[in-house]
């Protein structure tokens, strides 16, 4: 069966409703969505139950959508403040890592590709290239494992990563780019393709910040009538600063994080409607986009490259990777072997990866459909080896801590114009030393009690009340 404008919201629907309740169970065992997603999508394509989806073009596409939003998200949740101490290590792993990954696994790549009797036959720049579009992280499905096991990790490690994995997309995204051009041109000089390297570095940064302010000023300066418009004018503005800076040169992927990253660390009106809806946005983008690629492979196929693709992955995770991060953080003394092996262990490949093989598909380059399947086999074999043990090895290695309480129990959150902040608190018996009523307590001058929760009742207060052990009191206070 095939995908026709007839049946795509059927099929497209009970996708969707597939991957979300496969990926409930998955949560109880560590195992990232990411994987279950593709799996679903695997299981309906064309060696599975049949459906039709073969066009790298449209897959790709759909990518860039989803991967801008995605990014866009990110850069919102990155807060300066968490980033700015480990600032130096988390770029030097997006970038310095990042071509150090490409360069080590593209000489392994060629090496084994010539000198031993496995299935591949590779020039150095095509090794490269193959190397490239797996030399990017997917830390995002780290945190989500974290996130559902309450786990949080020392010594910044948290931040650095998340760092890294929102900023090391475009770098990854560049290389690919400029690799497609040496194979695809034999007169491509290296001063011209380090020239539009650096290009596009620049203008998508600079594309980034520019928009990105203007986004927080037509977003607090404009009056409009429903709320529900806000968020939709920021994506309008997402997708512009994608498209415009790519079509003049620019890092689309590079611009739409540092824009994320300016309004997340701005002072916007509706924060928090926005943030609810790329929230739910984002993880409906990667929804499709996995399901997406997982309905382009055809598993079949990954048998053929499966001895070169094990060695390959398992050399970037045991070799490439670890030697990359050893390299990145020689500079910095503050960490330890054990934060360096984890930060290693942490080099996931995800959607990113596959996204950017589909570039020699659409290029036609030879051997793209090689490129494609070997990508594919070790992000799922990453995430299967990495993806199934991060939390374990961060216990293991005494890295792990709970999760901070983040809001308060009532649900209830403030405008971020206003000036005032929300906490709650549990009644004690010492609390109600010198009287049990509301208007006994000896509240800091400028604090309101706004409501009590007592079990399931909630109670509108006054200084009269009587209060028991055991109440939640909903406090706000000014800043």
């Amino acid at each position: 069966m095939e995908f026709n404008a007839e049946n795509i919201l059927l099929l497209g629907a009970i996708l969707i409703f597939c991957s979300i309740l496969i990926s409930k169970t998955g949560y109880r065992f560590g195992i990232p969505s990411l994987l279950l997603f593709l799996i679903v999508g695997m299981l309906f394509g064309s060696d599975g139950l049949g459906l039709q989806f073969g066009n790298a073009g449209q897959a790709q596409f759909i990518g860039m959508m989803a991967l801008s939003i995605i990014l866009f998200s990110g850069g919102v949740d990155t807060k300066i403040s968490e980033i700015k101490p480990v600032f130096s290590p988390g770029v030097l792993l997006s970038t310095a890592g990042v071509l150090l990954t490409t360069v080590l696994t593209g000489l392994f790549i060629f090496f084994i590709s010539h000198w031993t009797g496995l299935d591949i036959h590779m020039s150095l720049v095509v090794s490269m290239l193959l190397a490239a579009t797996m030399s990017s992280t997917d830390s995002a499905s780290v945190f989500n494992i974290l996130r559902t096991q309450n786990m949080n990790l020392k010594y910044n490690l948290r931040p650095m990563l998340e760092l890294e994995s929102g900023s090391n997309d475009p770098m990854a995204y560049m290389l690919t780019i400029v690799l497609i051009q040496l194979v695809g041109t034999s007169d491509a000089s290296g001063i011209k393709i380090l020239v539009d390297f650096a290009f596009q570095f620049i203008f998508g940064g600079l594309a980034g910040y520019g928009i990105g302010k203007f986004m927080v000023w037509i977003n607090n300066k404009i009056s409009l009538s429903n709320t529900s418009l806000y968020p939709i004018l920021i994506l309008s503005l997402v997708f512009f600063t994608f498209t415009v800076t790519d079509l003049l040169k620019g890092n689309g992927y590079l611009a739409v994080y540092l824009a994320g990253i300016v309004v997340g660390n701005s002072k916007i009106v509706n924060r928090k409607e926005t943030q609810t809806f790329f929230n739910g946005l984002t993880w409906l983008v990667q929804i499709v986009m996995f399901l997406t690629l997982g309905l382009l492979v055809n598993p079949h196929e990954l048998i053929s490259v499966a001895p070169t693709a094990l060695l390959i992955g398992l050399f970037m995770m045991i070799v490439a990777r670890p030697l990359s991060v050893v390299l990145c953080l020689l500079p910095f003394r503050g960490f330890t072997r054990r934060t360096k092996l984890f930060v290693s262990w942490v080099g996931l490949r995800g959607a990113v990866p596959i996204i950017f093989a589909t570039y020699p598909v659409v290029a036609k380059i030879d051997g793209a459909d090689q490129i494609f399947n070997i990508v594919f086999f070790i992000t799922l074999l990453s995430l299967i080896l990495q993806g199934g043990t991060i939390s374990a090895f961060a216990r293991k290695l005494d890295l792990a801590l709970p999760i901070e309480k983040t809001g308060n129990e009532f649900g209830v959150e403030l405008p971020e114009e206003i000036n005032s902040s929300l906490k709650d608190m549990t009644v004690t018996e010492d609390m109600l030393a010198n009287g049990d009523k509301l208007v006994d307590m000896r509240l800091p001058k400028g604090t309101l009690v706004m409501i009590i929760k007592r079990g399931q009742e909630y109670i509108v207060p006054n200084g009269t009340v009587n209060l028991h052990v055991g109440d939640k009191l909903l406090l706000i206070s000014e800043n």
